[in-house]
Formats: C-alpha cells, structure tokens, sequence
C-alpha cells in the first residue's frame, strides 16, 4: 500500500479520502477546514498544517480543489508542492480547472522531476462515496500505470484520456453535453406537464425512444420517474448548478480559444448563471427545471 498526501476535503475530496483510507492506504490529509482535518484524522489519517507537510515521506500526492487559481497556488505558489517534491514524486490533480494551466503545471513538475497527471472525475458525490467514480486522465502513460492502484480506491473506470490537460479536455466536453441534455430534458418535462402529459407516462416513452439519455434515465429533474435523482429529495445537491456553471464556463473559454463553435454551450451557461444568480447556486443542476417552468 502506498502513502498518500490528500489535499482538498470537500463535499467530493473527504469520500475519495476516506475510500483510500478504507483500502488501507497511508494518508496524510490537509484543508482550510480544520474540522474536515480532523474528521480524517479520527479515521486513521494524519493531519497536516500546510499543503507542503503532505509529501513528507509520500509516494504521491492527490489534490481536489475548487479552480485553476487554487490549483496554481498548492503546486507552483510560495511553499507549493513542486518545489518542494523529490524526484520521482507523483502529483495527481482531481479538480477541475482550464486545460492550460493543467498543462502548465504538469510541465513545471516535469521539470522539478516529479510526475503530474490531471485526473478530473466524474459521478458527483454519490459516486464518491461509493468508490465508483470514473477518471477521467491526462499524462504521461507510465506515470497513469503507477497511478492506477491508488484510483482504482476511489473509482470503478479510468481512461487515459492522452497527454498532460486532456483529462481536462475530457471532462469539459463531457459537462458540455451534460449541462445542455439537462436543460432539453427540463424543458421537454415543462413543455410535457403544459400539454397534460404525466411525468411517467413522457418518462416512459422518451426513456425507451431517441430522446434518451442519462439526464433522463439517470438523473431524471422531476420526482418519481427515477428514485434516486435529486428531484425526488428536494434537489439537493450531488453536483451542484454553481459547479455545472464553472464548467460550463471552463467549456466555453476553451471553446473561444479553439475557434470551436458552441453556441448551445454558451446559451447553457447564460441560463445556469441566472439560475445561480437567482439563488440556485447550492441546488442540484438539475433543478434548473424550476427556473424554466417561469419562463
């Protein structure tokens, strides 16, 4: 079993911690939450005072943060993890940020002698928690080999996705879908309900016909058609409409950088950010739904 550094214990880094933890792995763990610290510590981790007391004696080190500006600061910021990472140290980063500044990190590793992957995920919290989480993983392909054993802890799939920043490139593409096929579902379940039409009974056709597809079937935006979905618990969230906006908006930067079109994309960020802004922002994505049955 290998010793982890985890930094980042929010509502998805404390489950994958605590599910490398239950594999037996070694883990020393640090958050701006001391009580999130603590919560892992009374589980078995180690607690640390700064990111860098992290790598103190560890074969790899796991951050989940919250944007590319955090990122940048853990890893390449005063007393970040890069200059202070012996050779051979492997770097994994779970967040999800800009294909650029993944890149970017991975190459200031790359020359300090440390090996970075970035390895956004997705599943949300439920997946989590229950350590089947798919990785999603940009790098080099012997450092993705020596990464698998420790990702396999926290998830059920991982792709190597190509060099450094296609994980990221991965994840995005994959939200760009995501965030758009929602909001057409939403809106077929609020266009249905106008027409007369039972949850069920559009649940029914549109699952077995075209216009299937996880949004659906999986994540369904109103109560009853799928039991586990966030509509059936009051759209609390396990991936909130904040996150869905940033990657929205991570798709769209990059978007405008490639001279891709994504017109839908854009549309799709504009609306989650009015429903962000209308005091959405902590609810599931999928209760966008209650935005558009306004209009």
């Amino acid at each position: 079993m290998a010793r982890i550094g985890f930094i980042g214990l929010g509502n998805m880094g404390t489950p994958m911690a605590r599910n490398l933890l239950r594999s037996g792995h070694a883990l020393t763990v640090f958050d701006l939450a001391a009580e999130r610290v603590g919560r892992l510590v009374a589980e078995g981790a180690v607690g640390a005072k700064t990111p860098r007391e992290t790598i103190a004696g560890a074969h790899a080190v796991i951050t989940m943060l919250p944007t590319g500006r955090e990122v940048r600061s853990v890893y390449a910021g005063a007393g970040g993890l890069i200059e202070a990472a012996p050779p051979g140290l492997l770097l994994i980063d779970c967040s999800t940020i800009d294909v650029a500044t993944a890149r970017e990190m991975a190459q200031a590793a790359a020359a300090a002698g440390a090996s970075m992957l970035d390895a956004p995920v997705s599943g949300g919290v439920a997946s989590a928690e229950a350590a089947t989480l798919t990785f999603m993983v940009g790098g080099e392909a012997a450092a993705v080999e020596r990464a698998q054993p420790i990702l396999e802890a926290m998830g059920r799939r991982i792709i190597h996705a190509g060099p450094s920043g296609s994980g990221q490139a991965a994840k995005i593409c994959n939200n760009l879908i995501l965030g758009i096929s929602m909001i057409a579902v939403a809106e077929a379940f609020v266009l249905g309900e106008k027409l007369g039409l039972s949850h069920q009974a559009l649940f029914d056709v549109a699952s077995t016909s075209s216009g299937q597809c996880w949004s659906l079937t999986s994540y369904c935006p109103v109560p009853g058609p799928v039991p586990s979905s966030p509509a059936n618990r009051g759209y609390a969230p396990g991936f909130t409409a904040a996150m869905m906006l940033k990657d929205l908006e991570l798709a769209r930067d990059a978007a405008s950088e490639a001279g891709a079109a994504a017109e839908l994309g854009t549309h799709a960020a504009a609306l989650y950010r009015r429903f962000a802004e209308g005091g959405g922002a902590q609810m599931d994505f999928s209760a966008i739904i209650t935005m558009l049955r306004g209009g």
